[in-house]
């Protein structure tokens, strides 16, 4: 094939020259996609180019048609390519790998928001087989409401899941299915009022969203400080509270992780004063340069409540997370579920039982790890080389860094210039008790985005910076 289109709006399926050399060393799947990203990189493909059917594509090419197949899948991971059910496989819309000059005109900004997971690495292949079959397989009879404590099947799989990779100690009948986590902490929360709770605390700084998603069931929220090592459990037993909610595996948005140390001190504050912890493991199974550590849930499960959700893992258009609760707390939790939705949607628990129980999760986890880890190390190394008078941290796990600015910058105003650069950041003063009080700094979420596209969004931060500089110098 030695003919090739650039046009972005041609229906026909673009024609590209991708060399193989069958006495090489390298595989035929290695060669394919090699050779479709350099045509990405530099330009020869350009985004929104439809590229050919792998069926010819692979007869074009005189190779079988898993090596497209395969190729055409990694580099969609990659963020190279995109596919959409009736419109084929086209080239996405992002920057060559070396576009590292800072983006420029208003348009739609590159969103840095949060830690959330690239919605192309989602398993709809593995996902459409297992919905099917579980729709294939209910009978009719259990077409109805599905129950507030969720599907038998999910309880059971990801008890078994959970125990085996975060050492959470739980069963079945103690589990309860909710639409999200933070479903899961509202619930949690309007449960203790009920029973005379009015203060809950939370780490300082937390996500945002849930601090005022515990404010608004009518308790009273307890700022606590986080350093390196965590929630200052210190500063924490000074606290007249009936819960706390940490994030130990991997504080929001600072990226701390809870010391061992403070592990033990934190079950040691909820026995001594019977009262409990609130875990969030929300992304606790993406870790890069550190073992990982079990849940704290399995050191007290009767003080400690333990809840998850799939929205970091596999999507938050899913809306469908979990806890592992102390069984004095089932049944008040089922009952406010009931009244709150009466149970989130059977077809999707069945399907995700199904996905756990036949390994497909954690192949999916294997699969997408190293291109979050090969993400982050994008995101670091571009930091290093085009803003090094930010000082990242928190970037061992998770799908974010959070990085702090020089002191004195005027964090709203560098967010502001740099949205009009083309690059979309989460401020992090938005996320302590008193935003007045917050060094400044921001959220940078990489999960989302190809590697090759990375450094020219941080050079649009890091310009707007300097820019900054040079007005209030001059």
């Amino acid at each position: 094939m030695n003919k090739q289109t650039n046009s972005t709006h041609s229906e026909f399926p673009a024609d590209v020259l991708v060399p193989l050399d069958r006495s090489a060393p390298r595989r035929l799947r290695e060669q394919v996609e090699h050779g479709l990203r350099a045509a990405v990189q530099d330009g020869r493909l350009a985004a929104g180019t439809l590229l050919p059917p792998s069926r010819a594509l692979a007869g074009d090419l005189g190779v079988s048609r898993t090596v497209i197949v395969e190729a055409y899948r990694n580099l969609i991971a990659d963020g190279y390519l995109v596919a959409r059910r009736g419109s084929g496989t086209r080239v996405r819309d992002v920057a060559p790998a070396d576009s590292i000059e800072p983006l420029s005109a208003p348009t739609a900004a590159a969103r840095f928001v949060g830690g959330l997971p690239d919605t192309e690495t989602f398993p709809r292949r593995e996902w459409y087989r297992h919905y099917r079959a579980a729709l294939a397989g209910t009978p009719d009879c259990r077409l109805t409401y599905p129950g507030p404590q969720g599907a038998p099947e999910l309880r059971a799989a990801l008890a078994g899941y959970l125990g085996r990779v975060r050492g959470v100690r739980t069963a079945p009948e103690t589990m309860v299915i909710t639409t999200g986590f933070t479903q899961a902490l509202v619930l949690l929360c309007r449960l203790l009022r009920a029973r005379g709770a009015e203060r809950i605390a939370v780490e300082d700084p937390c996500f945002a969203f849930h601090r005022r998603a515990v404010e608004r069931t009518g308790i009273h929220v307890v700022p606590v400080p986080v350093d390196d090592d965590g929630i200052d459990v210190a500063r924490l037993r000074e606290q007249q509270v009936a819960a706390v909610l940490v994030a130990p595996a991997h504080s929001y948005p600072t990226g701390a992780v809870l010391s061992p140390q403070r592990r033990g001190e934190l079950v040691r504050w909820a026995q001594r004063h019977d009262v409990l912890v609130i875990e969030d493991d929300y992304d606790a199974e993406f870790r890069y340069d550190r073992a990982p550590a079990g849940a704290v849930q399995g050191l007290d499960p009767e003080h400690v409540v333990y809840a998850g959700g799939a929205s970091k893992t596999l999507s938050p258009a899913l809306r469908l997370g979990w806890v592992a609760a102390p069984k004095s707390l089932v049944g008040d939790l089922v009952q406010e579920k009931f009244f709150d939705d009466m149970g989130s949607g059977l077809l999707e628990q069945l399907a995700l039982a199904r996905l756990v129980e036949d390994g497909g999760f954690t192949r999916h986890l294997r699969r997408v790890r190293p291109i979050y880890r090969g993400r982050r190390d994008a995101a670091l190394k571009a930091l290093a080389a085009h803003f090094p008078e930010a000082t990242p941290t928190g970037a061992a796990a998770g799908l974010h860094v959070y990085v702090r600015l020089p002191p004195g910058t005027d964090e709203n105003g560098l967010l502001d210039d740099a949205r009009a650069r083309g690059a979309l950041v989460e401020g992090a003063a938005q996320h302590w008790a008193d935003p007045d009080r917050a060094a400044p700094a921001f959220v940078l979420g990489y999960g989302r985005f190809a590697e090759h596209a990375l450094p020219g969004l941080i050079a649009a931060i890091a310009a707007a910076h300097r820019s900054r500089n040079s007005r209030q110098q001059s």
